[in-house]
């Protein structure tokens, strides 16, 4: 059976296929005034008066003179880059990817706050506030928008076709209508695409070798994410291929949480796969905190969960995306068009286990298991 057949589908999800649109601003790329003015020179006159000429006065030209200085540093400022970074996530969460981007900016001669100004818009989860935010920078006419994450790419590219976007994501691009192919994508975006959401059956293979005996594995969630869809239906398959029950839990607010993994406790799962999304993500201490207090094996997708104290995590290595997404945010700087820059694909996977966290849930992590790991936590 095709597993397109009978996708897997939230209550009332929405139908797969449905259109989204936003309204098109045009860019006014017209020099201001000062770019005409800032090379041009003072020339100071003396003044006629019925007693003859005078020279101008010591105060009024160092007033003068001053001016004079300030044009060049106000020209300067005014010509510094300015990005948006529209973050689907929180400043906490975006932590280290946000340092893997500044300094692929900085290689690229472009450091913050001295050859170049970000202007940060977080949307802590919260989806709906996105769009918002991308009119914004629309409205600023910035010179790129770099969109951290799937949501943050749909509402920024719904907002503009002119501004150059550069994205970091997931899930597939191409199949959500982002870009019309990975080697030429054309239109203003362009970007990394990490393909977390396609690793959903390999995860699912990770967390049945560490617990074998797992009857029945939950997966958490969020409906709202545009990729929950077809990132489940990747689970789903894999879960056939293997025989493997599974139970799909919602979870899009922070009030949900909490019920989650009591039904998921009622259900008696064996262990959770956390899902691909934002929301999930900057709600990563909360669920390693969850999963760890009801002694649940849990994978996840970023090495991030990991760190914070979850037992295991597999997925493409984000900072080093982020990284070179950065590469291509400089380079449209510096005149490249974006529809000139293929879509990068991942080229570095990490699995990363916490020993010290298997030993808390009463799991013996095989050594060829450890062995595979790029990083081991102890």
């Amino acid at each position: 059976m095709n597993r397109r057949d009978h996708p897997m589908r939230f209550p009332g999800a929405p139908q797969r296929g449905a259109q989204r649109s936003g309204a098109v601003q045009t860019r006014d790329r017209s020099s201001p005034w000062w770019s005409r003015l800032s090379g041009a020179s003072l020339h100071f006159v003396p003044r006629c008066t019925a007693s003859g000429t005078q020279g101008i006065g010591r105060r009024a030209f160092i007033s003068l003179l001053a001016a004079a200085a300030a044009w060049p540093l106000a020209a300067r400022a005014q010509q510094m880059p300015v990005i948006g970074y529209l973050g689907s996530l929180s400043p906490n969460a975006d932590a280290g990817r946000l340092s893997a981007l500044r300094q692929s900016l900085a290689a690229a001669g472009y450091s913050e706050g001295t050859s170049l100004a970000i202007e940060y818009r977080w949307a802590e989860g919260d989806y709906d506030r996105l769009a918002a935010y991308a009119a914004e920078f629309v409205r600023r006419d910035l010179a790129v928008i770099f969109a951290a994450a799937l949501p943050s790419a749909l509402a920024a590219k719904a907002a503009t076709s002119s501004i150059p976007i550069v994205f970091v994501m997931g899930a597939d691009p191409v199949k959500l209508g982002v870009v019309a192919s990975l080697n030429q994508p054309g239109g203003n975006v362009t970007g990394v695409c990490q393909f977390i959401g396609a690793l959903g059956g390999k995860r699912l293979e990770l967390i049945r070798e560490l617990v074998p005996g797992a009857s029945l594995i939950a997966i958490l969630a969020n409906p709202k994410n545009p990729n929950a869809e077809d990132h489940l239906a990747d689970i789903e398959a894999a879960a056939r291929a293997m025989g493997q029950r599974t139970l799909v839990v919602p979870v899009s607010a922070d009030a949900d949480i909490e019920p989650a993994f009591a039904k998921i406790a009622q259900e008696r799962a064996s262990a959770l796969l956390v899902a691909d999304d934002p929301f999930l993500g900057t709600r990563g201490d909360q669920l390693v905190a969850q999963a760890n207090r009801r002694a649940l094996p849990a994978i996840y997708y970023a090495r991030e969960f990991v760190a914070a104290g979850g037992l295991i995590s597999y997925g493409s290595n984000t900072a080093h995306n982020y990284g070179r997404a950065g590469t291509y945010v400089a380079r449209i700087l510096k005149g490249t068009p974006p529809a000139a820059l293929p879509i990068e694909q991942p080229t570095k996977f990490e699995l990363v286990i916490n020993l010290k966290t298997a030993k808390a849930l009463g799991l013996t992590v095989p050594l060829t298991l450890q062995a595979a790991a790029d990083e081991v936590i102890e």
